[in-house]
This record gives structure tokens, C-alpha cells and sequence, in this order.
């Protein structure tokens, strides 16, 4: 999607992506390894009763589905950070995930005019319809001057 085509209230769905325990596993013995993330039988008597995944393994999901489905092919070149990222419920192996972005605002900046400005709100769904992500992100684009 090119930045013109973010309106402030649209809504952009993606997904499923389905999240497999090998993967689950590489992701947390690499990047996060928590007993919880990491082992099976550890996790099977933890407070959650099984292992989930790392909400950074989750935060990756919800920006592949954001890329196939808004970002790729668009004018937009990096991120100053997020707001606020919260993950109310576990991702679990096997998971279905689907993420819904909501436009919350879109401008281009006063000191520099070729500099679009989006900020959305990232929720991510199982396939039970828990929210398991809830992230408000800024994306940055280079645009083109615009006509006098």
C-alpha cells in the first residue's frame, strides 16, 4: 500500500499464520531462552500448563503479516519505535495468528515535508479470537514533495 491509501479508521487484515513447535522452539533457544519457551516438560508444569512463545517471536509474526499485507511495495523505510506493546493471552504451538491494523493517524511532518507519519494500532488474534498482541507502532515514509 502506498501512504495515501492509509486513512485514519481503515482497517488491514492479515493472517493466519500458523506457528509450529519446532519453530516456536528454534525462535526461544535463540532469542528468548526461558524454561518456559524452551521446555516442554518444565512448561507442562508452569502456570501456563505448556510451552507458549516469546512475545518478541510474536511481535515478528504480527510485522511479517504487516509487510505482506500493507508495508511491501510502499514507501515506507523505518520505525521510530512503539508506544505501548502488550500481550494479554499466550501463543501456544500451533497457533493460527491474525492480525488486524487499525489506522489511528496519518501526516506528513512540518519540518519535513517528505516525511509521511503513520501511527496504527497492531492487535493479533488467535484462532479462538484472543488477543494476543496489542502494539501501537509509528511507520515512517519518504514521500515525494507535494504539488504546490
Amino acid at each position: 500500500m502506498k501512504f495515501a491509501e492509509f486513512e485514519p479508521g481503515r482497517v488491514i487484515e492479515a493472517g493466519p499464520y500458523r506457528l509450529s513447535e519446532d519453530e516456536l522452539l528454534a525462535f526461544a533457544r535463540d532469542w528468548d531462552p526461558q524454561w518456559f519457551h524452551t521446555d516442554p516438560a518444565a512448561a507442562g508444569q508452569g502456570r501456563f500448563g505448556g510451552l507458549i512463545a516469546s512475545g518478541w517471536q510474536t511481535c515478528g509474526i504480527a510485522m511479517r503479516l504487516a509487510v505482506q499485507a500493507a508495508l511491501q511495495g510502499s514507501e515506507s523505510f523505518a520505525s521510530p519505535g512503539v508506544e505501548k506493546i502488550r500481550w494479554p493471552h499466550p501463543v501456544r504451538p500451533g497457533d493460527a495468528l491474525s492480525l488486524r491494523a487499525t489506522v489511528l493517524e496519518t501526516r506528513r511532518a512540518r519540518s519535513q515535508p517528505t516525511l509521511g507519519i503513520l501511527r496504527w494500532r497492531w492487535q493479533l488474534f488467535n484462532q479462538h479470537g484472543a488477543e494476543v498482541l496489542d502494539l501501537e507502532a509509528t511507520s515512517l515514509f519518504e514521500l515525494a514533495p507535494e504539488e504546490p
